[in-house]
């Protein structure tokens, strides 16, 4: 297997003739090498790698990442190596997103560990404090123990400082200003939530309405502080093909990023019809 590699020149190059064709860019993460070879199939931009990502294939919610039970980096490099980077054709490019608050890893190493694998995209969703609620007590503990977004801020500078092409998120809009800001990613993506549907998913309560237009509020906050970084939406009431139609049609970003709505929800579809079917089979009545 020799892996094929996009240098982070041609993968801006590719991005910046979408945005002046005034074709959407799509973002898509994947947990597994099947997922990802369709997804470039179908001509995906970019496709995410990360802790979550893998949890979700097998079975448990994208947060349960959050929890001490893995290693998120090792994780998200051991099976973009082993699963996804061998599946694709080189028409995708791969992002990697790291957790930037781990304290046993000097991110330089992670990031040119990245690089050697031919991965030379970076975001900060692996996962991020920005996931956390700023009143509760949790995220109290976390910060004062130096969990914070300022370290995913510094990793995304670092990585842009090596040549690497970031990818920025944050779940608010101050944290979306001051990561925009600091970082200059080339895209950012608001991150307005879990997306809903499914077994593991989570409604919180949101339309489509207003996650088009939180997403456009953040958008338009970005644009004064980085204006030269690509705008694309994520989460919350974002499920369908419809759905994100509505987010083109009413905000001002260049795209948008699936996770569960490409991946998670249409497994889930696909393996319940096809096992019911299969299921519903019996013997000829008067037996063999």
């Amino acid at each position: 297997m020799i892996t094929k590699r996009i240098s982070a020149d041609e993968i801006r190059a590719n991005l910046r003739r979408k945005v002046d064709a005034n074709e959407p860019i799509m973002i898509a993460s994947a947990g597994s090498g099947l997922v990802a070879k369709i997804l470039e199939k179908q001509g995906i931009d970019c496709i995410n790698t990360f802790s979550g990502a893998r949890l979700r294939a097998n079975g448990m919610g994208t947060m349960s990442m959050m929890w001490p039970i893995l290693d998120s980096n090792k994780q998200t490099l051991d099976y973009t190596r082993e699963d996804i980077m061998p599946a694709l054709s080189g028409k995708s490019f791969v992002c990697a997103c790291l957790n930037a608050n781990d304290p046993l890893k000097d991110m330089r190493m992670v990031l040119e560990d990245c690089m050697r694998m031919g991965v030379n995209a970076v975001s900060n969703i692996g996962p991020s404090i920005s996931y956390v609620d700023k009143d509760s007590e949790i995220f109290q503990v976390l910060t004062s123990a130096g969990i914070t977004l300022q370290n995913e801020i510094d990793m995304l500078v670092l990585a842009r400082e090596m040549g690497m092409v970031t990818v920025g998120l944050a779940f608010t809009k101050e944290d979306s200003i001051a990561l925009a800001e600091q970082a200059k990613p080339d895209i950012f993506c608001y991150h307005a939530g879990t997306t809903k549907g499914g077994l593991t998913g989570y409604d919180n309560g949101s339309t489509i309405e207003q996650t088009a237009a939180e997403s456009e509020d953040v958008y338009q906050a970005i644009r004064k502080v980085s204006p030269d970084s690509l705008l694309v939406g994520h989460g919350a009431a974002m499920e369908t093909p419809e759905d994100a139609q509505y987010m083109l049609e009413h905000t001002s970003g260049h795209g948008f990023w699936t996770g569960s709505s490409t991946e998670r929800l249409p497994i889930e579809r696909a393996v319940t019809a096809a096992a019911a079917e299969f299921r519903s089979l019996g013997f000829a009545k008067g037996g063999k």
